[in-house]
């Protein structure tokens, strides 16, 4: 998503400054080398890239950019995370706990079952959001039956994510708890992939399942691939919660990563012809090296 700069903020590393109305791709960028550990001493010179193949000059650069956090939790409550949703509740705090710095960063929480509701919106207490996380759990048999039956809504959940964040700046994030599996959303995968995308939201998706609760269904869509690509096409990442890899452990890494994150932005060369979603290439000059951002952007309506 573009947006509109005048000046840009002294958090970055040098001040530039644009004429009004000048329109600005951003980027927030991981790079790990191949024993995948975080690289963070590559220079804006480091860096090569492009749209839609034609060369773009970076217009600014930041190593572990200071920008405000502006995150969203998303929690499967459907009753296939019965078993599980008491380890999401309390990772997830102890995760906010250590990556909320208060009066900079703001979280808010939505719970998915057969609806998508959000339980708290932007918020920078860490009372309140233990509070609200505390009462997040499973439906019981009697609003099951109110609704209508189970349910899942996973794609709603990050359509309502990203209509939060579009309109806020800063690093913007959502890290959705999910087997993935969903059943009851309005939007399709592509509209929610494009909602977060517009957003400029990475999606961290972590994959929690409990394998006995679809061990008799057969025709279920593949959960985990369905997450997959939320990740990929927004810059984020997947993560599967195993008896290896705990649900803590997964929180450290994401809390890492958002702590290691190069923030550049550039002013494209227009040039005609160019698809409605525009494509973004970005490596190294640096051998060996893997890059992950974001793959592309949708223009503000009427750009060239």
């Amino acid at each position: 998503m573009w947006t509109r700069r005048a000046i840009l903020a002294p958090l970055f590393a040098q001040e530039v400054t644009f004429r009004a109305g000048v329109d600005v791709v951003n980027l927030l960028v991981s790079v790990r080398n191949g024993a995948g550990q975080w690289v963070n001493d590559l220079n804006e010179e480091d860096f090569l890239l492009s749209e839609e193949g034609t060369p773009q000059k970076i217009s600014y650069f930041a190593r572990q950019s200071d920008l405000p956090l502006r995150l969203g939790l998303l929690i499967d409550t459907s009753m296939s995370q019965q078993k599980v949703i008491a380890a999401e509740r309390g990772a997830a705090f102890r995760f906010l706990d250590q990556v909320l710095r208060e009066r900079h960063d703001l979280v808010f929480l939505i719970q998915f079952d057969t609806l998508a509701r959000v339980r708290l919106g932007f918020s920078d207490s860490r009372v309140q959001l233990e509070e609200v996380l505390t009462g997040i759990d499973t439906p019981t048999q009697s609003e099951l039956r109110a609704r209508g039956g189970a349910g899942t809504s996973c794609l709603d959940a990050i359509a309502s994510g990203a209509e939060l964040l579009k309109t806020q700046s800063g690093r913007k994030a959502m890290i959705v708890l999910s087997d993935g599996v969903d059943s009851s959303s309005h939007h399709t995968l592509p509209m929610a992939i494009e909602a977060a995308q517009r957003a400029d939201a990475l999606i961290y998706a972590v994959y929690f399942t409990d394998p006995g609760f679809y061990s008799n269904a057969f025709g279920l869509p593949d959960g985990r691939a369905i997450l997959a690509r939320l990740a990929r096409e927004t810059g984020g990442a997947l993560y599967e919660v195993s008896r290896k890899q705990s649900i803590d452990r997964i929180f450290g890494w994401i809390e890492q990563e958002l702590r290691n994150q190069y923030s550049l932005g550039y002013v494209p060369v227009s040039r005609g012809g160019y698809p409605s979603f525009r494509r973004i290439q970005l490596i190294t000059r640096r051998k060996g090296l893997i890059v992950r951002t974001r793959v592309g952007y949708w223009p503000r309506t009427g750009s060239p």
